[in-house]
Parts: C-alpha cells; structure tokens; sequence
C-alpha cells in the first residue's frame, strides 16, 4: 500500500503504521510542531521579561534607594509598556494585600498608585 508523506507529499512504501519517508521528513515534522510551541511561550516570556525590566528599573532609580518599596503612578507602567495580566506568581498576605510577582519584583495597587517591592530571598 503506498503512502503520502505529509512533509514532502512523495510516495513511499513501508509499514502499515509508516508515517514518513524517511528521518528527515519525520524530524522536520516533529521541529515545526516544536516550534509552533516553542512560539508562545518565547512571546509570553518576552513580555515576563519586559515586565520584570520595567519594574527593576523603576525600583532602582527611586529617589530615596534605602527604602524597601517605592511607588509609582500606574500610568507611569502602563505608558513603559508593562502588562498587568501577565506575572510568574501571586502572593497574598494575611491582611489579604494582594502582591504580584514579575520573578523576583512584585507589586501591589494601591488606588491610582503601584508599590514596588524586591523578593531578596526569591530562590532557595
């Protein structure tokens, strides 16, 4: 029974459960699916990235750099490009203050205002 490979679209004979001419069509499959994965999260990590640069930067061109947390007009992120949906993870306190962590800056809403803060002990 002949066969199309769905790379090269040429006809080989083989195996019933054959799906490729050869190495080269199989692997070449398998890297576009890759590929195509690999896309979306390489996008998502982009804006991680951009998110995390804009609050380190923020954070350290405060006027008083002794302090723990500085704040920042939220229009003042949004017009740097951040993207408030986008966070490695969330953490709340016991008095339910709501912190958002870009790796290891985080921030939390205060009205019209964002309060960065550092994680120091991010990694163990």
């Amino acid at each position: 029974m002949k066969r199309v490979c769905p790379v090269c679209h040429t006809e080989f004979d083989g195996r019933a459960d054959k799906k490729f001419c050869c190495d080269q069509c199989r692997n070449t499959y398998n890297n576009q699916l890759k590929q195509e994965d690999n896309s979306i999260t390489y996008k998502i990590n982009r804006v991680l990235k951009k998110n995390r640069q804009i609050l380190c930067d923020l954070y350290t061109k405060a006027e008083k750099p002794e302090k723990e947390r500085h704040s920042v007009q939220k229009d003042k992120l949004v017009r740097e490009g951040f993207k408030f949906d986008y966070m490695t993870n969330i953490y709340r306190t016991k008095t339910d203050k709501v912190y958002y962590y870009c790796y290891d800056y985080g921030y939390y809403i205060d009205n019209d205002f964002v309060v960065i803060v550092q994680k120091k002990d991010y990694v163990d």
